[in-house]
Order: structure tokens, then C-alpha cells, then sequence
């Protein structure tokens, strides 16, 4: 892993409350399993129908029918309990799910979220993103900064089609912690060793940066 996803993960476990419902979608925020502690109590929902799912240790076989978003083999911790599709999107659909990770191709100073379809590349559809990101309480985009060619991804305006409209709450990339507010994108925290001026460069959006609140991670 990269140090700039350990970053984000490290960072975005903080995020977590004890007693909380989280649900991680596919890519980098089912890595942040590894990143609870293990006396936590949080129930991590999967759309696929599991309240209380957690990681498959190396020296577990694995349950074929217990996989993540992701597809990645799963277990269960002491309480969980494996319901259908439609009792777990009931879930989601009445908020009873507290925090979801997303990751983002694009994400915008409105918080509109852009996670599930880049034009000419396959896509196998937007799945149970689009209804997370509308009806869970609240949703915290993990991404990189800029993508490899080294272009923003945090936007004035997404540009690809939108997973949902004002839907993010915060922000975790390797360069900073932002929040989406009325008056704009909030820094709250800036990578260590990184100047701000740095990150205004790398950065589409219009940021707003109050330097003598500005925490590092």
C-alpha cells in the first residue's frame, strides 16, 4: 500500500464513532476495515445484506457466500446478523445507516459526487452507491488529491456524471481534510509538511483555509 493511502486510512478511522452503523464502498474505503480497532464496537454494514461483517484473517477459509462490495471474502463478528438485498437496502433507504466511504473520480465545492462512470470506459452501473450517497447520514469521500496524470480531483464543478448531488459531508485525501459547507470547501487539515499555498495549487476548487485553525495529520 502506498503512503498516501495509509495516510488517508489512518486519517479516515477517526471518523468512526463507537456504536455506529458504517457501510465502506468498493476500492479504498473496504481497506479501512484493517484500520478499526479491534475493541470497537461498530457494526460495518454491507449492501450485500450483512450487519457486522469484518475481515477474513489469512488463516480463515473463506465463506464463498460472504463477500464485501468489493467481492473480497468476509466474515462475521459475535452479534452480526445476514439478511436479502431488500431488508438491506430498506436500511439504507430509511437512514439507518450512520456513516458510508465512498471513493470518488470527482468530487466538487457543492459536495456533488461523481464515483461510477467515466465516458468510453466500461461501467457495470451505479449500483447501491447512488442510494447511499442520497439517504445515509452522513457520507465522507477517500480519495487522492489529483489523479496519476496529476490533475485535481476535487472540482468548482464535477464534470462526469453525478453519482448524487450534494451528498458529501467531508473530505479525506493525502493533502488535506475538507469539509463541504454553504460558503465553500473548508480545510481543516493539511498533510504534514505540505504549505497551503501547495495545496491551493493542486486544487480546482476554491479552498478555504483559516491558517491559524489549520490541524496536520
Amino acid at each position: 500500500m502506498s503512503a498516501e493511502s495509509l495516510r488517508i486510512l489512518t486519517r479516515a478511522a477517526r471518523e468512526v464513532i463507537p456504536g455506529q452503523i458504517v457501510n465502506l464502498g468498493i476500492g479504498l474505503p473496504t481497506r479501512l476495515f484493517y484500520y478499526l480497532p479491534d475493541e470497537m464496537e461498530v457494526l460495518v454494514h454491507s449492501e450485500n445484506g450483512v450487519l457486522g461483517c469484518r475481515p477474513r484473517r489469512d488463516d480463515e477459509a473463506p465463506d464463498f457466500d460472504m463477500i464485501d462490495s468489493g467481492g473480497a471474502y468476509i466474515t462475521t463478528r459475535p452479534g452480526a446478523s445476514v439478511f436479502d438485498s431488500a431488508t438491506s437496502f430498506a436500511m439504507i433507504r430509511r437512514s439507518r445507516v450512520d456513516l458510508t466511504f465512498m471513493g470518488a473520480f470527482e468530487v466538487d465545492a457543492a459536495g456533488n459526487l461523481a464515483n461510477w462512470k467515466i465516458p468510453g470506459k466500461f461501467s457495470p452501473g451505479i449500483g447501491g452507491a447512488m442510494e447511499l450517497a442520497q439517504k445515509v447520514k452522513r457520507l465522507v469521500v477517500l480519495c487522492s488529491h489529483n489523479d496519476k496524470h496529476g490533475n485535481p480531483k476535487i472540482l468548482a464543478r464535477c464534470r462526469l456524471p453525478l453519482t448524487a448531488s450534494g451528498c458529501v459531508s467531508r473530505i479525506i485525501t493525502d493533502k488535506a481534510v475538507m469539509d463541504v459547507t454553504p460558503t465553500g470547501l473548508v480545510v481543516r487539515e493539511i498533510a504534514e509538511g505540505l504549505d497551503p499555498a501547495d495545496l491551493r495549487a493542486a486544487t480546482e476548487a476554491t479552498l478555504l483555509i483559516d491558517e491559524s485553525r489549520l490541524g496536520r495529520f
